[in-house]
């Protein structure tokens, strides 16, 4: 049961999980690449290119045919059992969790609804039990499991119908810009996430 805050200027915070509660690690991967010789982030930026990640967030492809696809697109740069290495590194990256950020979207849960709203795969509902997280939301809006990527307004209005609020009344927190503005175009309180003292100041009017 959530204690409602009288006069607050939202009654549900729909949060963004990659990039603002979870972190990831790439020290190994870009390890791996220093020594093929290819320059940090060239897997990543085939890995998240449209075309190569596009199908894993809508749930069409699993994760090892993600990593099929970077090493795909890796071939003619590294051999070809280095393009896999590379593409396993980036799936196995490990993540962690960020504190502040959790206890802050904990104590707003206790005044209102929250729901987790990301562009993921299939594992997230998994990585989120690893992290100690499976209580954190009322709800998980999992575009792999949904069928809808950011910034789609349909996966917007999904979760605002799950947390039963309508969508001028939502903060949404994102460190996309993209996914903040296409936010504010159904009518949401948007806030572009640059760190946990962005999300403190949106929900102070609740602690206060």
């Amino acid at each position: 049961m959530t204690d409602r805050i009288a006069g607050a200027p939202f009654d549900a915070v729909l949060c963004d999980v990659d990039n603002v509660i979870r972190f990831y690690d790439p020290s190994r991967l870009h390890a791996l690449e220093r020594a093929a010789g290819l320059a940090e982030g060239t897997t990543m930026k085939v890995a998240f290119a449209p075309e190569t990640d596009l199908p894993l967030l809508l749930g069409r492809i699993d994760a090892q045919e993600w990593v099929r696809s970077i090493a795909d697109g890796l071939e003619g740069l590294v051999p070809e059992p280095t393009a896999w290495e590379l593409g396993t590194a980036l799936l196995e990256s490990p993540f962690r969790a960020d504190a502040e950020v959790v206890s802050l979207l904990r104590r707003a849960r206790s005044h209102l609804p929250l729901v987790l709203v990301s562009n993921a795969t299939l594992r997230l509902e998994d990585d989120l039990a690893a992290l100690g997280l499976t209580d954190l939301a009322d709800h998980v809006v999992n575009s792999a499991r949904v069928g809808m990527v950011k910034p789609d307004p349909r996966i917007y209005r999904l979760a605002a119908s799950l947390a039963a609020v309508r969508p001028d009344r939502c903060l949404f927190v994102d460190d996309s810009e993209e996914n903040v503005e296409a936010a504010a175009a159904v009518g949401m309180r948007p806030l572009h996430f640059r760190g946990p003292a962005d999300l403190a100041e949106a929900l102070q009017p609740l602690f206060s």
